[in-house]
C-alpha cells in the first residue's frame, strides 16, 4: 500500500493506492465512519486485477474538511472522486456513503465510470420511498435524525469514543473492530474530528419518516439518478442499518443489474467476508 497526499477538486486529500499503476483502475469509496484504508483486506484481494485507490473523503482524516455542511452537498463530494477518475473509465466500488457518491458519479458522469459496484449502500430513490414508508427502513433510520442534532460530534466523541462505538456497532457483528484496526480508526476520529463527517448527514436533502407516520415521497430528479453502465450490488442480509428492503425497485434505474446476496453478513460486510466481496467482484468484472 502506498500513502499520499492528492490535490482534488482542489484541495489535498489523503489516497491510498494498492496495485500496479498499470493495471484497470479501481476507485474504493469508503462509508461512515470509516477511511480509505478499511478497504485493505478487500484491496489485497484485488489488486493483482486492479490499480485500488480508495481515498479519505472529505472531512475524514487528513483530508479537506471544511466547516460549512452546505461543503458536504453531494455535487462537491462527487467532484473529487471525478478528479481521481482522470477523465478516463474507470470501474467504481462503493459502500455505505461511499455508495451515494458511486451513484453520483455514474449517473452525472457516465463517461467515467465502465462498471459499478456497490456493497451494502442504497440508490437515493429506494431509499427514499422505504424511508417514507414510516416502516422498519424508518425505524432503523432514526439515527440520522439523532446524528443531524446540534452537539451530535461532541457527545458521541466524549470518553474515547464511547457513545460513537456503541452507535457504530449497534446490533451488528464488529468482532473484527479490534486491535490495530481500532487503534486505526480511532486516530482516524481523532484526526478529523467527527463534524465533517456528520455534516454528510446535515448535508443531505434525504427524509426520515417517524415510525408509523408515513411522510409524502419528495420530488426527486429520477431521470437524471439511472445507472447506464453494468451494476453489480452485493448485500450482507443482515444488514440492520440499510434493510435489504431499501434496495427494491433498483431495477428501475439499474438495467443492467446484477445482484448477489450473503446471508450471515451485515453492514460490515467488508470486514467479515472479504473473499466473499473480492470473489464477487472478480467473477463479475470480465478479464
Amino acid at each position: 500500500m502506498h500513502v499520499q497526499t492528492e490535490v482534488l477538486n482542489g484541495q489535498r486529500f489523503t489516497v491510498r493506492r494498492w496495485g500496479d499503476p498499470a493495471l484497470p483502475k479501481l476507485l474504493m469509496l469508503h462509508g461512515f465512519p470509516e477511511y480509505g484504508g478499511a478497504w485493505a483486506e478487500v484491496a489485497a484481494r484485488l489488486s493483482h486485477r486492479f490499480h485500488c485507490i480508495a481515498p479519505d473523503q472529505r472531512g475524514y482524516g487528513t483530508s479537506y474538511a471544511p466547516p460549512d455542511i452546505s461543503a458536504y452537498a453531494r455535487s462537491h463530494l462527487v467532484r473529487e472522486v471525478a478528479d481521481l477518475a482522470k477523465g478516463a473509465p474507470v470501474t467504481v466500488l462503493g459502500h455505505d456513503w461511499g455508495a451515494a457518491v458511486a451513484y453520483g458519479l455514474a449517473a452525472s458522469q457516465p463517461a467515467l465510470v465502465s462498471r459499478l459496484i456497490v456493497v451494502n449502500g442504497v440508490h437515493p430513490v429506494p431509499f427514499q420511498r422505504a424511508m417514507c414508508a414510516g416502516g422498519a427502513q424508518s425505524e432503523a433510520s432514526q439515527y440520522i435524525n439523532a446524528l443531524r442534532s446540534a452537539g451530535s460530534e461532541d457527545r458521541l466523541a466524549a470518553d474515547d469514543f464511547a457513545r460513537f462505538m456503541t452507535l457504530f456497532s449497534a446490533k451488528m457483528d464488529t468482532r473484527w473492530l479490534t486491535g490495530d484496526v481500532l487503534d486505526a480508526q480511532k486516530a482516524i476520529w481523532r484526526q478529523s474530528g467527527l463534524r465533517g463527517m456528520i455534516h454528510w448527514y446535515r448535508a443531505s436533502p434525504l427524509i426520515v419518516a417517524d415510525p408509523g407516520t408515513p411522510r409524502p415521497m419528495p420530488d426527486l430528479p429520477v431521470a437524471r439518478l439511472r445507472v447506464h453502465c453494468p451494476h453489480l450490488l452485493i448485500c450482507g442480509m443482515e444488514d440492520t442499518a440499510l434493510l435489504p428492503q431499501s434496495t427494491e425497485g433498483l431495477e428501475d434505474f439499474a438495467a443492467d443489474l446484477t445482484r448477489i446476496e450473503v446471508p450471515g453478513a451485515d453492514h460490515w460486510i467488508c470486514h467479515q467476508r472479504p473473499d466473499t466481496v473480492a470473489g464477487a467482484i472478480l467473477d463479475w468484472v470480465p478479464t
